[in-house]
């Protein structure tokens, strides 16, 4: 392959001017690019019941900009995390709403979790002949090979009834942190030669307590660490129907296809840098920041600096301020407002409060720099992304794990949007697009 790479160079040129399309066809064409229109308005392609968000709200028949909220089954999501702070731990509880529409009473949370705990376990030999013969450093690429795999296990793997794959589904909550962590342990053993901790889950625990004790060596962690971790999980868990890795989930299902390759294309969505590998360059961009500006307190260095990576004159020099914005939500992303205050308790705890303060003063001046760059057409906010990178770095896991983690939580809300599709699935999903190809007449081999 080496030998004939050059030509690859040649025939890269030939598709980028084969494929080419004029953009202001896109506008001719009334074509919204990414589904979005200019105004960041979506096209509705769905119905749900599973969760809502609200960016905008009408005022004296105008679309205005209003603070972000998201909803759960009808529940407001700070209203659910406010209501299991320093209680219980909320995954558990929020996946069981997610799934049946209903928060669960006492029995029937213990009975969910009990459902749960006797579904972490893998196949025989699974961890060795699967996740340990083919170690990689992309944990994603793992964890989607692994839930291929586990198909083949499964003798109603094609079975598209209700039952069914509620069945698979519950199972695939259940093992995706081990499946993520065994992945991670096996990469750094035998790429980064280090030693190898394959510890089996406790039925005891809560998805978040086994996640920690799963990744550290010694399986020691504090409450207020699995606290945290379980609260970034829940407000992971969902965001809506329209989000690219949801999206393709309904796809996916609406073509008949089984839960596993409907899963693994959810996660192949989920890994891209513009969805869950946001808070990567999140932490990557903050680093950057703390190593190049000598006063972290000195508001006028750091807004300088931001917009030097504003202008592509810093960091990766993409022009993007990581944590900044999102797609949908204007003046604040919920989700961020009520992590922040976990955040600054887990900062407080670890002595990072200045790296907080930080964080802190980031997310103040950062819109301010954006909008002085450029026009937008909705507020600018700190997303979800901008904290839970920080959280991650503080509870000491690698960044290969962020994006797994970020598919240990939204597995939940993948499984309810598909069941949600079966039972009301009449089509497949098959979107159109307008062909602006040119005719042309054949040209026999002699004359080419």
């Amino acid at each position: 392959m080496k030998k004939n790479e050059g030509y690859l160079a040649n025939y890269a040129n030939l598709c980028k001017e084969a494929d080419h399309v004029e953009p202001d066809l896109f506008e001719r064409y009334e074509v919204q690019r990414g589904l979005r229109d200019k105004n960041g308005n979506g096209v509705v392609t769905g119905l749900t019941n599973i969760s809502r968000i609200d960016a905008f709200q009408m005022v004296n028949g105008i679309k205005t900009p209003c603070e972000g909220r998201l909803w759960y089954r009808g529940y407001d999501c700070i209203e659910l995390v406010n209501g299991f702070k320093g209680k219980r731990f909320g995954f558990e509880e929020v996946a069981y709403l997610l799934l049946f529409g209903k928060l669960p009473d006492e029995a029937k949370l213990k009975e969910f979790r009990d459902i749960l705990a006797a579904n972490r376990t893998l196949p025989t030999n699974f961890t060795r002949d699967v996740i340990m013969k083919a170690p990689s450093s992309d944990i994603m690429n793992s964890l989607t090979r692994s839930v291929l795999t586990l198909a083949s296990y499964d003798k109603n793997c094609s079975d598209t009834g209700i039952e069914n794959v509620l069945r698979q589904c519950l199972g695939l909550i259940s093992v995706f942190p081990m499946l993520a962590v065994y992945g991670y342990h096996a990469y750094n053993h035998y790429e980064n030669d280090e030693s190898m901790y394959i510890h089996r889950p406790s039925k005891k625990l809560s998805t978040a307590e086994n996640l920690l004790m799963l990744l550290r060596p010694d399986k020691r962690y504090t409450e207020l660490e699995a606290r945290v971790l379980d609260i970034a999980l829940v407000l992971h868990m969902e965001h809506g129907g329209g989000n690219n890795s949801t999206f393709t989930t309904r796809v996916v299902t609406s073509s008949g296809s089984d839960t596993y390759s409907v899963i693994a294309a959810a996660l192949c969505s989920l890994k891209g840098p513009k969805h869950g590998g946001a808070n990567i360059k999140v932490v990557e961009m903050m680093r950057d920041i703390e190593a190049n500006v000598f006063d972290w307190t000195d508001e006028e260095a750091v807004r300088a600096y931001l917009k030097k990576i504003l202008n592509r004159e810093a960091f990766d020099r993409k022009g993007l301020i990581y944590g900044m914005g999102h797609a949908v939500y204007s003046l604040s992303d919920p989700r961020a407002q009520v992590f922040k205050g976990f955040v600054e308790q887990l900062a407080a705890a670890k002595g990072r409060q200045k790296d907080f303060a930080l964080y802190s003063m980031i997310e103040r001046i950062a819109p301010e720099v954006i909008s002085e760059k450029a026009r937008i057409y909705k507020g600018v906010s700190a997303n979800v992304d901008f904290y839970s990178g920080f959280v991650y770095s503080m509870l000491e896991i690698p960044l290969e794990m962020y994006t797994p983690i970020f598919a240990i939580a939204r597995i939940a809300g993948w499984s309810a949007h598909r069941i949600e599709e079966l039972i009301n699935m009449d089509k497949i999903i098959r979107p159109a697009y307008k062909s602006v190809m040119q005719e042309k007449e054949y040209v026999p081999m002699e004359e080419r």
